[in-house]
C-alpha cells in the first residue's frame, strides 16, 4: 500500500502551486474547474511521484491553524542531503517564510528545520 495524495484546501491556489514549483520543483498539471459548483483544484507531482492535491471551493473555511493542533500538523520533503536542507531553508526564509526551528540534527537523528509554509501551514526539510 502507498499514500496515492495528501489534498490541501488553500485560499490562493495559483499562490500555492507556485509555491510548490518554486521550492520543491513539484509538476503541476493544468488544473481542474467544476464549474457548477466553484470548486478547481491542482495536482502536484514530485520527482519521486508522490502527490499533493490543492483545491479551493467558494464555501470553504479558513480556521486559525495552531503549531500542535490535532489532525495533519506537517509535511516532510525530503531533498536529499544535509547542504540542500540548509539552502531551501535559507530561500525560504530569505523569501520571508517564517523557520520554526533548524536547521539541526534533532533528538531522533533527522536533520531538519521547520518552516511555517504557505497560508500557515507547517513544512519540514530533511534529508
Amino acid at each position: 500500500m502507498r499514500v496515492e495524495h495528501v489534498a490541501m484546501y488553500v485560499n490562493d491556489l495559483e499562490n500555492a502551486r507556485d509555491f510548490f514549483v518554486k521550492y520543491f520543483h513539484a509538476n503541476a498539471n493544468g488544473g481542474y474547474c467544476n464549474r457548477s459548483t466553484g470548486f478547481r483544484s491542482y495536482f502536484l507531482t514530485f520527482d519521486d511521484g508522490a502527490r499533493i492535491e490543492l483545491m479551493n471551493h467558494p464555501d470553504m473555511q479558513d480556521v486559525k491553524k495552531g503549531i500542535r493542533r490535532t489532525g495533519l500538523v506537517h509535511i516532510a520533503f525530503s531533498v536529499g542531503s544535509r547542504e540542500r536542507v540548509d539552502e531551501v531553508t535559507r530561500m525560504l526564509r530569505d523569501d520571508g517564510y517564517e523557520v520554526l526551528s533548524g536547521p539541526r540534527t534533532t533528538g531522533d537523528g533527522y536533520y531538519e528545520s521547520c518552516i511555517m509554509g504557505i497560508e500557515g501551514n507547517q513544512l519540514e526539510i530533511t534529508v
